[in-house]
């Protein structure tokens, strides 16, 4: 299969990427790659859409995402082995990435009308705000998550009004360019939504660059994060950052032990690891320490890895061949491996699931993101301890606390600094609850009620009445 979204020459050249599939480690399409100019034609697509986009009438607007969140549930299968393919995610876990898109539109959708300012009491007259669109939303996608993250962006960026264009990452186009297919099947106007696939430093500077920009959104790297809020910086322009992490899992002596330990291992090795929520290091007081591991390794040892395609495989293969030999790297023989499993023989990007055991605070698999399935496990002796390790880190996105003691859990959750915390479970993300890291793990705030707001600026108008 060979996907050419775009025909654009450069130098009489057509740039393309081949897009390889993780579980066989084969090539099976090419994506030709849009240049500057190409880009930048699009943008100006988009400024120019955004006028007659941003005065269609709420219900309207609300009516054309409701569509398009129809389509996307129709063809939810279709863009879920799309997802199996080039991103090597698990089918169980590509159902439900599509199905988020669909529930993140109607979501959005429902809140198009309900986007209301406020009338402030003031001396002399009335005050009142409103919610206005920006312009044209730049929105850079990264390889894990394709599908969700792409809707984290223009669901709620449409709903307010703006125009979108998307850069999808090179390694995992495919969903994102037929997701920009589906919202042109649905009605949106042309301009209003436009995916263009490209390289990072051509399509995604631009949507830096360009002054039609109003805003951009990254996911990806802190270090690519920093640079662009930096870039951004000349012009003042408005960013949402989605960066990395190192997340914690407390397991105190007074929680369900075994049920801590039997939900570990999806809470590190979703997605092969993929994940910057990953609870990638496991904190354990030390009364039950021994315990714990023996029931954590042999939940580990249970962990199905193979053909992400079959229904009862619960991990598959990692992104790319270069990916693969970055996580084995961080086994290397400075910590002592406690557990590794088991990959199916043959040419795709698989890793085992991994325990290490690390004294050092300072060791590398504790302080550096893996991006992979390898959990570090480390043992604290109170619950001051435990708070100090977790945020003895630079990110702070996400983590789990394992307590039976509810004073316990609220003071932790308080203590830890990470923008999403679950107690006695493994939950970040939900379409209608907000989404965003602390510290070096991002900037702002995505999905939930105030989504859609993210993406206007508020504007205060006085009317005199004396």
């Amino acid at each position: 299969m060979t996907r050419s979204p775009v025909n654009f020459h450069n130098n009489g050249e057509v740039h393309e990427t081949t897009l390889i599939n993780p579980t066989s480690g084969l090539a099976f399409s090419t994506v030709t790659s849009l240049d500057l100019a190409e880009c930048d034609a699009a943008i100006d697509r988009a400024s120019a859409a955004f006028p007659a986009w941003r005065a269609v009438a709420p219900s309207d607007r609300a009516k054309l995402l409701r569509r398009f969140a129809d389509l996307v549930d129709e063809h939810l299968e279709e863009l879920a082995l799309l997802e199996v393919q080039n991103a090597g995610h698990t089918i169980g876990n590509a159902r439900w990435e599509a199905g988020n898109v669909r529930d993140l539109l109607e979501y959005c959708a429902g809140g198009i009308e309900r986007l209301t300012g406020l009338q402030i009491p003031v001396a002399g007259g009335m005050d009142v705000t409103f919610h206005e669109p920006l312009g044209v939303v730049g929105i850079i996608v990264p390889w894990n998550f394709p599908m969700p993250i792409a809707a984290w962006g223009f669901a709620p960026a449409l709903a307010a009004g703006n125009t979108v264009v998307l850069k999808p990452a090179e390694l995992t186009p495919l969903t994102a360019i037929r997701l920009g297919e589906l919202g042109r099947e649905a009605g949106l106007p042309s301009g209003v939504f436009q995916v263009l696939p490209g390289e990072g430093p051509v399509v995604g500077h631009r949507f830096v660059t360009n002054e039609k920009v109003a805003k951009v959104c990254f996911t990806g790297s802190t270090r690519v994060g920093t640079a662009l809020m930096a870039a951004c910086a000349p012009q003042v322009k408005r960013v949402t950052l989605e960066l990395g992490g190192k997340s914690a899992n407390i397991v105190f002596a007074d929680s369900d032990l075994e049920r801590a330990a039997s939900t570990a291992p999806s809470g590190v090795f979703d997605n092969a690891g993929q994940d910057c929520c990953a609870r990638s290091r496991i904190l354990v007081e030390a009364s039950v320490y021994d315990e714990f591991l023996e029931h954590f390794c042999t939940a580990v040892a249970k962990v199905v890895v193979g053909d992400p395609a079959l229904g009862e495989t619960e991990m598959g293969p990692l992104i790319s061949a270069a990916h693969l030999q970055r996580v084995a790297s961080f086994v290397d023989g400075t910590c002592e491996v406690l557990f590794q499993g088991e990959v199916p023989n043959g040419q795709g990007f698989f890793f085992p699931p991994t325990v290490l055991l690390a004294d050092s605070p300072a060791s590398r698999v504790v302080t550096e993101e893996i991006f992979g399935p390898v959990v570090v496990v480390q043992r604290f002796n109170n619950e001051a301890e435990a708070i100090q390790l977790a945020n003895a880190t630079n990110y702070g996105l996400s983590g789990s606390i394992w307590t039976n003691n509810l004073g316990r859990g609220l003071r932790v959750a308080r203590a830890v600094e990470a923008g999403n915390l679950s107690v006695n479970s493994h939950s970040s993300v939900r379409y209608s609850t907000p989404f965003g890291g602390m510290k070096q793990s991002g900037l702002g705030r995505e999905l939930g009620p105030d989504a859609i707001r993210a993406f206007t600026e508020t504007k205060n108008v006085f009317f005199a009445t004396e």
